[in-house]
């Protein structure tokens, strides 16, 4: 597979298919990245270029997010762990056994719970933007029931401001709008089920036990998980690496080239 070549396919779930997508060298180690909530695949393309020299590089949209989407049905009571299913199913079907993990917030966590629950599995480990916990449990409540009523339109209010520092999200406008284009196309019970994945979360006395060589992403202007989270990540892995860059939640998007040659190298070592 050549670096600009994208393998894209699906995989079934009992909830309905997910939607991955791989690019990179067809023979290099394999690194998963998983994005955030309320987006989709597409939110890796500042990385793909960098990593894809290396690696091949697997992506897939989250349950009810992008092309991934949730059959008519009972609601599931979602946890870490079934998100963790589905990424291994991904793996699965791509017959990888074992991969690195990256993860931005929500992703974050999937690959965190991986390390702890799969840990024959995980290679190397990012843990961008992200926490051991992910509290107060009524801001998830109230984000599940307003996805359940009204739909998605509301939470797309002042989204720019909890995802990007100040002065990125003036300058770049068309992040910002695009950005609230994908949360409005977010399945209102995908979004609600990683909520509760979100909501019941919390491995903080776990960190001990991660095995896997880790280095941990942080924003010194992320208000939506604030760097102290990143710093107590750090402090608490075994051996993490932390970086901090000056961005807000996505400094994969703020600070792309840094965050891709930071990833990059650490998967390197």
């Amino acid at each position: 597979m050549n670096t600009e070549d994208v393998l894209t396919g699906a995989v079934d779930r009992p909830y309905g298919q997910l939607q991955y997508a791989v690019s990179g060298r067809n023979h290099g180690q394999a690194v998963l990245l998983l994005h955030p909530l309320g987006s989709d695949l597409a939110f890796w393309q500042p990385q793909l270029e960098t990593l894809g020299l290396r690696f091949r590089v697997i992506r897939f949209d989250a349950r009810g997010h992008g092309g991934s989407v949730i059959g008519a049905g009972a609601a599931l009571a979602c946890t870490m762990t079934d998100l963790l299913d589905d990424a291994c199913a991904v793996l699965d079907e791509l017959d990888v056994g074992r991969a690195h993990w990256c993860g931005l917030s929500l992703g974050g966590a999937v690959a965190l719970q991986a390390a702890l629950s799969v840990p024959a599995r995980v290679q190397r480990l990012v843990l961008a933007h992200t926490a051991a916990a992910f509290p107060p449990r009524g801001l998830w409540d109230e984000r599940i029931s307003t996805a359940s009523t009204q739909g998605m339109t509301p939470l797309v209010e002042g989204l720019g401001a909890r995802w990007f520092s100040p002065g990125f999200a003036i300058a770049n406008p068309a992040a910002v709008q695009e950005a609230e284009a994908t949360l409005r196309k977010v399945q209102p019970r995908g979004y609600a089920e990683c909520c509760a994945a979100l909501r019941d979360f919390d491995v903080s006395a776990e960190l001990g036990a991660v095995r896997a060589s880790t280095l941990v992403i942080g924003g010194a202007q992320d208000i939506a998980t604030p760097p102290e989270r990143a710093e107590s990540l750090h402090d608490l892995i075994p051996g993490a690496d932390l970086l901090m860059l000056d961005s807000g939640h996505l400094s994969n998007v703020e600070q792309a080239e840094e965050f891709s040659e930071a990833v990059s190298g650490f998967l390197q070592d």
